[in-house]
């Protein structure tokens, strides 16, 4: 094969997004950190995806249109870091082949190296040994390759691999930490992923999708029923060995429904579990599911959306009603986005003074177009803050604030929920912008954040072995102790943060699974230890037993 096609530039994305989602659990686990956060698979495969279904929406015959379309469904789709990575590469591929309708070997491998210099233009600080490094040896390999031998779709693409490979297991050369740990950059090695499938593709064995999508048959216009639609939320899970022998669908039906579900389905089969939820907060549902196992199967569709599409669709062949009268929303100087998980901690942001909170975090990072649907729903203030809280969401955030150039946005770069309960709690709106955003910037660095959670694998970290289903205690970017006993990590967590001088206040903020037995033995423990004042929150978060707040 010497040309690509439209049919086969869409066959080719088709069985790199299916070797992407089958290959994603196991990209999951090669995070650093053994927490189940399940990013880096899980945020690749849905923002490819994502783009994927905007390419196959594209019915011109210019494989350029198609690549636009694609790679805007990446830009509007991207999740975590290397979602938005992954559609700055892709952006740079589209922008090689702009105005072809039909493209070759050269373009590709040209394309290829102009996606690795867009992405990594990108990025405000490249860290080497990441996926950037992969696209740029990987592609400027194989171009020089093609330059000197000239040889066809299937050798470029087989040699592409090979490259990718190769750099990706070097990437624990770049950075220590993940030859500590042993294993090498998880998004790295989705990018690996995507350019396998493009090569099957390419030599007559296209991936294909590890099972159907068992999607459940029903009307979307019977299933609404309020005002507030929410998202249509589906996923099968396999379960972790931990959890086949004690397994509870009721208990599981139980937590989503806490959690303001309906129109719940949970189905088991052996180790495999089926949920449908429809839930204004999706990413609380992907956070409890995740507690259980590994995600094969993920599917998020806005319900508003689907019920606007029936709605106009209707109104074609049904008479006019009168519009009703759109409640006008008072002007604002400034407004604030917040992004957290659980209902205390939402409501806490709320109570500061948060104009809207994007429910995700940890395990479920919303996507660009997450932050661009709220933006656009507050034309009424002036000049936005976007807080992240999560060191994941900051690049879709950046990028939200890209693609809405004519606003005012500022992302005050917040890394966990801690720093931006501070910082929000501090937010002056009597200041100019940049005054805000400068004193905001030191309240930020007066934080110091650390987390209970447990570990989904065993590992070694800078000398403390941490085994699965152990307990973690975290400060910032290092691992403090492990072990089976909570209370016990805590309590050593809590000696580590009494050594740390010119601190007032300590805030501790209970997850889902709270103890008031362990709150109070916490509380006591502090007293007898300390002259922190303290403060604890109810915050109901997913995943995180406790977020520990020092300032």
């Amino acid at each position: 094969m010497n040309r690509i096609t439209v049919e086969e530039f869409k066959g080719m994305l088709r069985s790199a997004c299916a070797n992407l989602e089958n290959h994603a659990a196991e990209i999951n686990t090669l995070n650093v950190f053994p927490v189940p956060d399940g990013d880096t698979g899980t945020n690749m495969s849905m923002t490819f995806s994502n783009g994927y279904s905007e390419a196959v929406k594209c019915s011109s015959d210019s494989i350029s249109d198609v690549a636009k379309a694609f790679s805007r469904g990446l830009l509007m789709g991207a999740r975590g870091n290397s979602g938005v990575i992954t559609s700055q590469i892709f952006r740079g591929f589209y922008q090689h082949i702009d105005g072809k309708e039909t493209i070759d070997v050269q373009d590709v491998s040209l394309a290829f190296e102009n996606g690795a210099r867009v992405a990594y233009k990108a990025i405000m600080k490249p860290v080497e040994g990441t996926i950037l490094t992969v696209v740029r040896e990987a592609s400027w390999y194989a171009n020089h390759d093609y330059e000197a031998e000239q040889f066809d779709l299937e050798t470029y693409f087989t040699k592409l691999c090979e490259y990718s490979a190769e750099s990706l297991e070097h990437t624990p050369d770049y950075l220590p930490v993940l030859k500590e740990v042993g294993v090498v950059d998880s998004g790295g090695s989705g990018f690996l992923r995507i350019v396998e499938g493009m090569r099957e593709y390419v030599l007559g064995n296209p991936v294909d999708f590890a099972e159907k999508k068992d999607e459940i048959q029903s009307n979307p216009a019977l299933m609404i029923d309020n005002d507030e639609f929410g998202y249509c939320t589906e996923f099968i899970l396999r379960l972790d060995e931990n959890y086949q022998k004690k397994f509870d669908e009721k208990i599981l039906k139980k937590k989503l429904t806490d959690m303001g579900g309906e129109s719940l389905v949970v189905v088991r089969d052996e180790d495999l579990v089926k949920v449908h939820v429809h839930t204004l907060k999706p990413g609380d549902a992907l956070n409890i599911g995740q507690r259980y196992g590994e995600f094969i199967k993920l599917k998020i569709e806005n319900m508003q959306e689907q019920h606007s599409t029936i709605i106009a669709n209707a109104k074609e062949e049904s008479p006019a009603e009168p519009a009703k009268k759109e409640e006008k929303k008072e002007p604002k100087k400034y407004g604030i986005i917040a992004v957290a998980a659980g209902e205390g901690i939402t409501k806490l942001f709320y109570d500061l003074g948060t104009d809207v909170v994007i429910s995700g975090g940890q395990t479920m990072n919303p996507s660009t177009e997450d932050f661009v649907k709220v933006i656009n729903d507050m034309d009424h203030c002036g000049h936005i803050f976007i807080f992240p809280n999560n060191s994941n969401i900051i690049l879709a955030a950046r990028q939200a604030q890209s693609v809405m150039s004519d606003r005012h946005i500022e992302v005050i770069e917040t890394k966990s929920v801690q720093a931006g309960l501070s910082a929000i709690g501090m937010f002056n709106y009597n200041m100019e912008p940049q005054q805000i955003a400068d004193e905001l910037k030191e309240v930020i660095a007066n934080v110091n954040a650390s987390s209970i959670t447990y570990a989904i694998k065993d590992t070694s970290f800078e000398g403390v072995e941490v085994r699965k289903g152990d307990y973690i205690a975290i400060e910032g970017k290092s691992i403090v102790a492990s072990g089976p006993n909570r209370l016990d990590i805590v309590h050593a967590l809590l000696d580590h943060l009494f050594t740390i001088e010119d601190k007032e206040l300590i805030t501790v903020i209970t997850g889902d699974d709270r103890n008031e037995d362990e709150v109070r033995d916490i509380e006591d423990y502090i007293a007898a230890n300390s002259d922190l004042e303290c403060e604890f929150v109810d915050g109901g978060q997913p995943v995180y037993s406790y977020l520990i707040g020092l300032e």
